[in-house]
């Protein structure tokens, strides 16, 4: 057991420092003056163990952090007149449900484990506990801290605060009790990364029972909610035991990363199961030329690619529009509380549009289905054709994110009139533009950031070090967004000339610098 986790340590280590010094490598600006033997060079690898170590105790804590910032405290902003304990808690448990059995920590196929059991040949039992281990004691010491002082923060009991990281642990074991139970009768194994059709709904039902009772004022008793994460644990415990003597960990996980391939064949897969999506109607053309012939064909073959999560979440919007409506009706004095919100709570939406804009599918299929094949030629990368090819492909995944924007920014300013108006007229069409502002702005974001750092390689993994922090700093932006209070006719004006500036230097970036970024990776 200990030269498992020795050599299951240091593997993961190294993979990760090397991830670290590659990353390093790919920034414009520091790869100049790093040498060619940065893998070779022992002060480089201490900084990159320290940064390494510091990643590590950073993920320990920030994701459970916004997690539930963002799931529960921020959301629960929106509630009033419900007992805030009862809330945190009757939120907390529908969310805890999904969490259980979508991460279980123990059947998601991963890049480590295909080479500790497939390539080193590891004792698979060991490795799948040790790993189950480590990743529980990480959810328990991530947690506590967090559901100590928000707990405390709504008015929960400090015992069931301290409670909540074990419940949720304790859950985690049963669901994945079951699954090894369901192997050992059916001996097929399928990873957390392969979510059926039903699970998704199952999912969906969970969400609108976690967030939409409490918009009327509907929530479980704290005592019976309190109840079910104590009675949880002796469950826990049992499904523990089971876990720890379960005995085919070496043919299950086999069968998990059976087709977990090297970069290059994962490319050849994902291609094939976007070939499935592209139509093969021989009769679909164009009578454009040139690029806008190109552009056309592809997104007349690329529909179902492009625009099916577009029109879902579209619908998704439509509906939660319509429930509010529904909320005004049955509840008519929420219609004060929603009144205010939308006159303050329009940066709140730059994280919303952020999280629905697709920019990085709409990119994934460009490189996946033209791109790869086309960067081999030299007229695909003159200044004037990419800025032509650029202007077209915006107009087009601008089409695409507009359409949930529209719904959302036209919805919100429905919700404004329908729950008690505005003085002045001007703030609903404030509200409509300034989310398709928003809508835009993130389409040209990620058009930009694919022309400038091109980020996939042959296997269309991401491989640019650069992204990875420009993406980061987006986020934490558009999470920092979130805690903004700001009226809707300045932030309106501010995002407008926000968005027309960043426009206009994305043409200029791209003009002169694609030519040199716009590339294939090896």
């Amino acid at each position: 057991m200990n030269k498992t986790l020795q050599i299951s340590f240091s593997l993961k280590n190294t993979y990760r420092v090397n991830s670290i010094l590659y990353s390093l490598k790919q920034i414009p600006l520091i790869k100049k003056v790093l040498p060619s033997t940065l893998y070779s060079i022992w002060g480089f690898k201490i900084f990159a163990n320290i940064i390494a170590g510091i990643w590590e105790i950073l993920s320990i804590f920030l994701g459970k952090l916004v997690y539930l910032a963002f799931m529960i405290v921020g959301v629960s902003a929106m509630y009033e007149g419900v007992p805030q304990d009862a809330l945190f808690l009757h939120i907390f448990l529908f969310l805890t449900v999904i969490g259980a059995y979508m991460n279980t920590y123990l059947f998601n196929p991963t890049q480590d484990k295909y080479y500790s059991i497939i390539l080193l040949r590891m004792n698979a039992r060991e490795l799948s506990l040790l790993d189950y281990g480590y990743h529980m004691i990480k959810l328990l010491v991530g947690f506590l801290p967090f559901t100590i002082y928000f707990g405390q923060q709504f008015g929960v009991p400090l015992w069931l605060s301290i409670l909540i990281p074990f419940s949720i642990a304790s859950l985690k074991m049963v669901m994945a009790y079951f699954t090894l139970r369901s192997y050992e009768k059916t001996g097929e194994a399928s990873g957390e990364n392969q979510l059926g059709k039903s699970v998704w709904l199952v999912t969906g039902l969970l969400l609108a029972a976690a967030y939409l009772p409490p918009a009327f004022g509907l929530v479980l008793p704290l005592p019976m909610v309190a109840a079910l994460l104590v009675g949880i644990l002796p469950f826990g415990l049992w499904s523990l035991h089971k876990i720890i003597t379960f005995a085919y960990y070496e043919e299950m996980d086999r069968q998990l990363l059976k087709n977990w391939k090297n970069p290059i064949q994962v490319g050849d897969i994902q291609r094939q199961q976007s070939e499935r999506l592209i139509s093969t109607d021989a009769t679909i053309t164009s009578r454009k030329k040139g690029f806008e012939y190109l552009n056309d064909l592809f997104i007349r073959r690329h529909q179902k690619i492009l625009w099916r999560s577009s029109k879902r979440l579209s619908a998704v919007c439509a509906v939660l529009i319509l429930a509010c409506l529904l909320m005004f009706y049955l509840l008519p004095q929420t219609k004060k509380e929603v009144n205010e919100l939308l006159l303050v709570f329009l940066p709140y939406f730059v994280f919303i549009m952020y999280a629905i804009n697709r920019g990085t599918g709409f990119t994934r299929a460009l490189f996946m289905n033209c791109d790869h094949s086309l960067l081999t030629y030299s007229f695909y990368k003159r200044p004037a054709m990419i800025l032509k090819l650029f202007r077209i492909r915006l107009r087009e995944i601008i089409k695409i994110n507009l359409l949930p924007g529209m719904i959302l920014g036209g919805g919100l300013a429905l919700l404004l009139y329908a729950s008690g108006g505005t003085d002045d007229p001007l703030n609903y069409w404030l509200l409509l533009i300034s989310i398709v502002c928003m809508s835009i702005f993130f389409s040209v974001h990620y058009l930009t950031i694919y022309y400038l750092l091109q980020l996939y390689n042959a296997g269309t993994e991401i491989k640019s070090g650069t992204y990875q922090i420009v993406m980061s700093a987006t986020y934490l932006i558009c999470f920092g967004m979130m805690q903004v209070r700001m009226p809707i006719q300045t932030f309106g004006i501010l995002c407008i000339v926000f968005c027309l500036l960043y426009f206009a230097v994305a043409c200029v970036l791209i003009y002169r610098f694609a030519p040199k970024t716009f590339r294939l990776r090896n």
